[in-house]
């Protein structure tokens, strides 16, 4: 399951993302319905555009791709007051016995049916008992109860009509009191890091934790489930399974790392090697649902009020200071819909893992476990890896007496896919690749062919087709998309190839130049760095638009370069934050993380363009990663650097019907 949210993505653009979304191996939608993008004034509903939810379920039914509604009426997701608007919070101040906020108070109550409503309006027909894609809903988030006012939600979606399979709350916050067990499935999560976090040190805390196999389901980084004994077991405490507690709960998550936001205090850089580990330790410790939170970036709506995004001097959720327009969040697919090339294609490759083994390994028990190694069956999982302290580690699957055609397969290899009589196989780092059939050696040192590249044919006990097993070379593991039982290959490593209809599309990114420097313009310097002030919160206060005012001021002519929704600017850039105008209109912003910023060509086609940078001093009370510390404390004055300014491209190609079998063929020929 991967989180994206329609408000943040362009609609034109909903279904490509979608296809792209189901490449990388995303078979469910999770995204937050934001009250406050549908209601901003009270009794002023707007469903136009980016925000029209019935047209986004709409393409998921059209893309088959089911869908879970998180409803609120809190959903946070860094949203300006949790998404809660402002019109309601002003209520609750003045009138706290009637509009107290989250809590069964009768005005509140009948705001959040309002919203209900509208909400089933948009979703009727669209739910799975009618055929469409709604599968299940989340009950508001991050909630510590009390249990009445959770149930009063349930009951009021129930009474309006959503009428789904499932109905979920993230299962981790607290609960303030005793829970009425098997009326809404929890949902977990794991984060590599935190930008809520206060501390201005790597990998502060349990985060390190996250990236180990564990039998409890929570991890203190977030917050702490409480479920008593007979809350979790069939029949009560003494029931077992194999001699084991029998857990009446699924374990799913919903809020596992896709990546992680820089907030103003804390300048988190992802390196998109944290995914796959995190996944795997999920699965290693029992989980049946990989689920990303997030899985696609995108861009909070411009609102002329006041900021989408939360910030730490709202009335709600004003923990931390983020971008106004920004929320790529590292994902493993951007904010553009960019492939972050190590998450996409590292998690990707599990996830074809799970869409060809996972009925067999959904049936297995976690039968051993330790802090790196879990066995559930047939399949050892392991992890070593741990982000900024041991990344030189490692993270695999691999499989040890697997069935297979009546044969039993054991490898020192990563099973990827498999197609009509062929098992794929990919190596994995450090390890010689070596891949046995009934104790037989048939690929490695002792078996036949070279240890990458190589195939081994054997007779089919049924059919007069010969079986294959074959190890693909890292490239071209990486290159390999496997769609309706074939596979094709990209290009080059990094491109994505996806469906769309009958036709098959590689899409491609590529920085075509750099400006020149008669289109960028530099009109005004930057003045002193600001002292940065702790904020409300405690953490380090991001500038205000004032402050920009002290900001170095570039002019861009964009004349003459390509246009269209596939063209982006990629602006490189060293210093502590930076702002887009067109025609005076913030469109994008960014906090310096050492990662270069986007903006849509077609946000700034035909406008006056202004770049602002401003200034980072030494001793600002935020947090850098090692690298841009490095480059923070070198540089003789203070941080403010433009690098240079390169024009994106995103190509879509058709490609033709021919398989990664066709192609292997022909290069044996």
């Amino acid at each position: 399951m991967g989180e994206i949210h329609y408000a943040r993505v362009p609609a034109a653009e909903w279904k490509r993302e979608i296809q792209k979304m189901r490449a990388g191996g995303i078979t469910i939608i999770a995204t937050y319905c934001f009250w406050i993008h549908h209601e901003p004034a009270e009794g002023q509903w707007d469903w136009s555009g980016n925000k029209n939810l019935r047209q986004f379920l709409q393409v998921c039914k059209e893309e088959d791709m089911p869908v879970v509604l998180r409803i609120g009426p809190f959903c946070h997701g860094e949203v300006y007051q949790g998404g809660i608007p402002a019109w309601i919070v002003e209520k609750a101040l003045s009138d706290p016995q009637n509009y107290k906020l989250r809590s069964t108070a009768p005005g509140f109550l009948a705001a959040t049916r309002r919203l209900y409503e509208h909400l089933f309006a948009q979703a009727k027909g669209l739910l799975w008992k009618d055929g469409g894609p709604v599968v299940g809903i989340q009950i508001e988030n991050e909630c510590s109860g009390p249990w009445s006012y959770l149930m009063a939600l349930r009951e009021t979606a129930v009474s309006i009509g959503f009428d789904v399979p499932f109905m979920t709350r993230t299962g981790w916050p607290k609960l303030n009191g005793p829970e009425e067990f098997g009326k809404l499935l929890p949902l977990y999560g794991d984060y590599a890091d935190g930008f809520w976090d206060r501390s201005l040190n790597d990998m502060p805390g349990d985060y390190p934790k996250a990236f180990t196999m564990k039998e409890q389901r929570i991890n203190a980084n977030i917050a702490t489930e409480t479920f008593s004994k007979k809350e979790l077991t069939e029949g009560g405490s003494n029931s077992k399974v194999n001699g084991r507690r029998a857990l009446t709960y699924p374990y799913l998550t919903c809020e596992l790392g896709g990546g992680m936001m820089p907030s103003y205090h804390r300048r988190i850089n992802i390196s998109g090697n944290e995914a796959a580990p995190l996944a795997i330790c999920k699965l290693g410790s029992g989980s049946n649902l990989l689920g990303y939170y997030m899985y696609h970036g995108g861009t909070n709506p411009y609102c002329t009020d006041h900021t989408m995004a939360e910030t730490q001097d709202s009335k709600v959720t004003n923990y931390n200071d983020m971008p106004y327009m920004t929320y790529d969040f590292q994902a493993p697919l951007g904010e553009m819909g960019q492939p972050n090339l190590n998450a996409f294609h590292q998690t990707r490759l599990l996830h074809q893992f799970l869409a060809d083994w996972g009925d067999m390994l959904s049936q297995m028990d976690v039968d051993s476990i330790s802090e790196h190694y879990a066995r559930r069956g047939c399949f050892e999982f392991y992890n070593d890896y741990v982000r900024l302290i041991n990344e030189g580690g490692r993270a695999y699957v691999r499989p040890v007496d697997m069935p297979w055609g009546g044969h039993s397969i054991t490898a020192n290899a990563q099973p990827f896919c498999k197609t009509d009589n062929t098992l794929y196989f990919i190596p994995i780092k450090g390890m010689e690749p070596k891949i046995w059939i009934d104790g037989n050696e048939v690929i490695g040192s002792k078996g036949k062919g070279p240890r990458v590249n190589s195939s081994f044919h054997l007779p089919h006990p049924s059919q007069t087709k010969d079986m294959e097993v074959t190890l693909l070379s890292e490239d071209e593991a990486i290159r390999s998309f496997k769609i309706d039982n074939k596979i094709y290959v990209a290009k080059k490593a990094g491109n994505i190839i996806y469906k769309d209809g009958d036709k098959i599309v590689e899409e491609e990114w590529k920085t075509q130049k750099k400006l020149s420097s008669r289109k960028i313009k530099r009109v005004k310097e930057a003045g002193e760095p600001r002292i940065v002030p702790m904020g409300a919160q405690k953490a380090a206060a991001m500038p205000t638009d004032e402050d920009f005012e002290n900001a170095a001021v570039w002019h861009l002519n964009i004349k003459g370069l390509p246009a269209g929704a596939d063209k982006f600017l990629r602006i490189d850039y060293t210093g502590d934050c930076a702002r887009i105008y067109a025609d005076g209109k913030l469109v994008m912003d960014n906090f310096w993380n050492g990662k270069p910023m986007l903006v849509r060509m077609s946000d700034l086609e035909k406008k006056t363009v202004e770049l602002r940078i401003l200034p980072l001093s030494k001793d600002a009370p935020i947090y850098l990663q090692k690298e841009q510390k490095e480059i923070r404390d070198s540089s003789p004055s203070p941080l403010l650097q433009l690098d240079g300014i390169s024009l994106l491209l995103c190509r879509h190609h058709n490609k033709t019907n021919k398989s990664m079998q066709k192609k292997r063929t022909k290069r044996k020929d």
